[in-house]
């Protein structure tokens, strides 16, 4: 074989090889990406289940079940890290989900940043959990930019079995707010923690905006991925006032 040839053959042969392996379609490639973020998205789910399921196992330390079943929404930031809040930080990732009759809507994906939280971060991971208690509150957190405390009042919030709403002297705070850090839980001060949608990764799972998911829920049928359902259920376990309580 002549020397031309042979160069040309081995050109050929590499092409082709190089057409296998990256020829896979766009369209594959696409399902293989919203795999991913599927994935990702229970995977918080997941967390904030976990981190929920953790504070609310001990119930003289736990938020107080009543004021769960009367919260409109509730969102969990799990293991959330000093540098994630600090500037330049991408932000501690949260879910939030909506309390629908006596069920809870699908997770919805947020960020927050920045505010007097971050003197409640060290270097250990913090689980942080927000009551939203009223209309003006879940409207709130429907905008592009939310900040705790400035549009809507935002207050610690209490623990304990016998503390809620039960006892007639529910906290009027339109939000309650609670962190977890190495085994302690407590009422948390979070005004100014800026709260933004993740609404790359909602549109991607559901097609839909924070605000179009809050504002009109879709049923447990319709979500996407059975995984994505770990935090609503979690919630669902707690929502209603125990004999302590009442």
């Amino acid at each position: 074989m002549k020397p031309e040839r042979q160069n040309i053959l081995v050109v050929a042969v590499a092409l082709a090889a190089i057409l296998v392996i990256g020829g896979r379609s766009p369209k594959a490639s696409a399902d293989d990406s919203r795999e991913k973020q599927v994935k990702d998205a229970a995977s918080q789910s997941a967390k904030a289940a976990k981190a929920f399921d953790g504070i609310m196992q001990v119930p003289d330390k736990a938020i107080p079940r009543d004021l769960v079943a009367q919260a409109k929404a509730i969102a969990v930031f799990p293991q959330v890290i000093k540098v994630a809040f600090a500037a330049g930080g991408g932000g501690g990732r949260g879910v939030v989900s909506r309390h629908i009759g006596d069920t809870w809507g699908e997770p919805v994906f947020f960020r927050a940043r920045g505010g007097s939280v971050g003197a409640q971060i060290g270097a250990s991971s913090t689980d942080f959990v927000l009551l939203l208690m009223d209309d003006a509150s879940l409207e709130a957190l429907m905008k592009d930019k939310f900040e705790v405390g400035a549009e809507v009042g935002a207050t610690a919030g209490p623990v304990g079995a016998n503390l809620g709403a039960g006892t007639g002297t529910r906290p009027e705070a339109q939000i309650l707010s609670y962190s977890r850090s190495r085994g302690l839980f407590a009422g948390a001060n979070v005004k100014g923690v800026v709260i933004r949608p993740e609404d790359d990764l909602n549109m991607i799972i559901y097609s839909k905006t924070a605000r179009e998911l809050l504002g009109h829920p879709i049923g447990a049928d319709a979500t996407p991925a059975p995984g994505l359902r770990a935090f609503p259920q979690a919630l669902g376990r707690y929502a209603t006032a125990t004999s302590e309580d009442r």
